[in-house]
């Protein structure tokens, strides 16, 4: 049975997965979504979803229901990880720092890779539709007051990441010596906005410098 993860490569949504994925042992494929182009998965659900990432695991497609769910982990860990990315004991505890992660440092972080993703994109068509997709949701002009922000924007994210830092200098993990699934989320939101060393962690964080490299080579 293949898996496969459709995905924008940067997503601080699609990191957690892939990475759980490779700690869990597990082969898979992944598909590159244009983030102004999301024809194939509109087709693969029936117009049932647009974002990423999607996960097809043989004839199963696994998506989000609500934004804030998490539908695609919690069936790789009911299908593939035996409980072990959502551990009983840390049900509420681990939803509270899920939450904190997505509406705190998410909605920051993500404006210090955009800033870097979207002047990128080399076609003219592309990068403008991912304009418009940006000035839709967020307003005209976003992007350069994102950038003209920048330096503040990444005080508020390193102020909230001091909570993670103090934390993982104490303890491998976020809740003790192994993993669960708020260290793949924080995984992905920190891998989004230093993505292709658009930003990086700083000499003070060293914490969490060290807790990423114990979570690549994690193995279950």
């Amino acid at each position: 049975m293949s898996i496969v993860i459709y995905q924008l490569a940067h997503s601080p949504f699609c990191i957690p997965i892939t990475q759980a994925l490779t700690c869990l042992g597990r082969e898979f494929e992944t598909r590159e979504v244009p983030n102004w182009d999301r024809s194939e998965i509109i087709r693969l659900t029936d117009g049932e979803y647009y974002q990423v990432p999607l996960l097809v695991d043989g004839e199963r497609l696994v998506y989000e229901s609500r934004a804030d769910s998490q539908d695609i982990a919690r069936y790789l860990d009911t299908v593939y990880a035996g409980g072990r990315l959502f551990p009983d004991q840390f049900e509420g505890p681990q939803q509270c720092v899920i939450e904190f992660l997505e509406n705190e440092l998410e909605t920051r972080g993500f404006k210090l890779a955009d800033i870097h993703y979207v002047p990128a994109i080399e076609d003219l068509v592309a990068r403008t539709m991912t304009v418009r997709h940006k000035e839709r949701r967020f307003g005209r002009g976003c992007l350069d007051q994102w950038r003209a922000q920048a330096s503040a924007i990444r005080y508020e994210v390193d102020a909230l990441l001091a909570r993670f830092e103090t934390t993982l200098r104490r303890q491998a993990f976020l809740f003790g010596e192994v993993p669960i699934y708020a260290d793949f989320l924080l995984f992905g939101v920190i891998g989004n906005f230093t993505y292709h060393g658009w930003n990086s962690l700083n000499a003070e964080q060293h914490g969490l410098v060290e807790w990423q490299e114990r979570l690549k080579s994690w193995r279950f």
